[in-house]
């Protein structure tokens, strides 16, 4: 019988990696993960972070976290898992169908911010399973909110109301994940242009052409003031955001149907982005930097979520053989270093370190954008989108290591 292992104690104070840890490298992910996920609906039930301001409330954070969940639940068909999706997906959608953000508070229906979509992800996969009408009504309501999202001058969905004509990476996987799975269950297959569409132009606009990555934030009207006044472009690549964008991707391709005039260019768009991640790959722990491109610079730190999306998109592009064997590597040197540099144990209680808190650009407070903006935000122990992204790495190692017979879900 293994030792019970409780991954998400209270929040400890915040730490940096790169400090020395007493390491906590599980033999097998299958067992990090199903610990991680036995913890989880243990310490945050249905969904309802005691850290969080607005515990139980409908957040992307949480929606990670059953993205997470059900990442798990594809590759070890724990019930409980499913279980766990489908009693947070309870709390926010009421009898008739129709989203509460808290208990009593509705949707708000004219914030259109991409982040109130990623939920939408756990609600199609509810439908999917139970067939149940309230979660169909809730999906098309997630799906009429895109309808209505404002847009740039070039098409390109503003990542909030507030932010206007501004495009965060962010976005892509709070969005197209779940208007690409609604597509293909709900036939509708005209979506899938304007799908690509939304990738190409963060592609096009939002790319260094140094190092073929891509900025965090875009504003097609270069007024903003963290905005570059000739390109649009926010200064720096903060690793997340293209974590965000990275994922997005190998979750949407499945998605697009085989013969898709732009499924090609999806495709050789994940290439350029595991080619310019792999490259900014530190050696040394086989981990990322928070500011991707800035290595050890001053300041800079090696980051647990982005590192796990990494492991995460470059794992699951090489199975699903978007991406060659060496992503694959690079992702397995990932997960390596997750286990040694971000993983403590001690007595009963192993702890996820090293997750920035949030980043972001422009608001109140105004975040600037720039190195010293980013490489000064708090990091956090737990923090639900560093778990998600470990339980999304997880089961991509799971798959590597299980036989044949178990990868039949995805």
């Amino acid at each position: 019988m293994p030792r019970s292992i409780h991954l998400l104690p209270m929040l400890a104070s915040a730490s940096r990696p790169g400090r020395a840890q007493p390491a906590f490298t599980p033999t097998k992910a299958a067992d990090a993960a199903a610990a991680v996920a036995r913890t989880i609906r243990q310490q945050w039930p249905a969904g309802a972070v005691p850290e969080q301001a607005r515990p139980g409330a409908w957040t992307y954070e949480v929606g990670t976290v059953l993205d997470g969940m059900a990442a798990q639940w594809e590759v070890a068909h724990d019930q409980a898992d499913l279980t766990y999706i489908q009693q947070t997906v309870d709390r926010w959608i009421d009898k008739d169908g129709s989203i509460l953000i808290e208990r009593g508070k509705p949707f708000p229906e004219s914030g259109h911010t991409l982040d109130n979509i990623e939920p939408g992800r756990a609600v199609l996969l509810c439908y999917h399973v139970t067939k149940d009408e309230r979660y169909r009504k809730a999906a098309d309501y997630l799906h009429a909110q895109l309808e209505a999202q404002p847009r740039n001058s070039m098409g390109g969905y503003w990542h909030k109301q507030v932010y206007p004509d501004q495009m965060w990476l962010d976005g892509a996987y709070m969005a197209e994940p779940f208007r690409a799975a609604y597509a293909s269950m709900f036939h509708k297959p005209d979506e899938f242009a304007d799908i690509a569409k939304q990738f190409l132009l963060m592609h096009d606009n939002m790319r260094d052409r140094k190092t073929g990555l891509l900025r965090h934030g875009w504003d097609a009207s270069h007024r903003e003031a963290w905005a570059d006044k000739q390109t649009g472009l926010s200064q720096e690549v903060w690793a997340r955001a293209m974590g965000w964008y990275a994922m997005a991707l190998v979750d949407t391709l499945p998605w697009l149907p085989s013969g898709h005039p732009d499924r090609a260019k999806l495709i050789a768009v994940l290439q350029e982005t595991a080619k310019g991640i792999t490259q900014f790959q530190d050696a040394q722990t086989g981990l990322w930097w928070d500011v991707l491109d800035r290595g050890s610079e001053a300041g800079n730190f090696r980051e647990a979520s982005a590192s796990a999306m990494f492991t995460y998109a470059l794992a699951k592009g090489a199975r699903l053989g978007y991406l060659p064997l060496s992503a694959r590597e690079a992702a397995v040197r990932g997960w390596k270093g997750i286990g040694t540099q971000f993983v403590t144990y001690g007595g009963d209680a192993v702890t996820l370190h090293g997750t920035v808190k949030v980043s972001g650009l422009g608001g109140n407070p105004y975040r600037a954008g720039d190195y010293s903006y980013y490489v000064h935000e708090a990091v956090a122990d737990n923090d639900t989108k560093g778990v998600g992204a470990y339980l999304l790495a997880a089961g991509e190692m799971e798959r590597l290591e299980a036989p044949a017979s178990r990868k039949t879900k995805r």
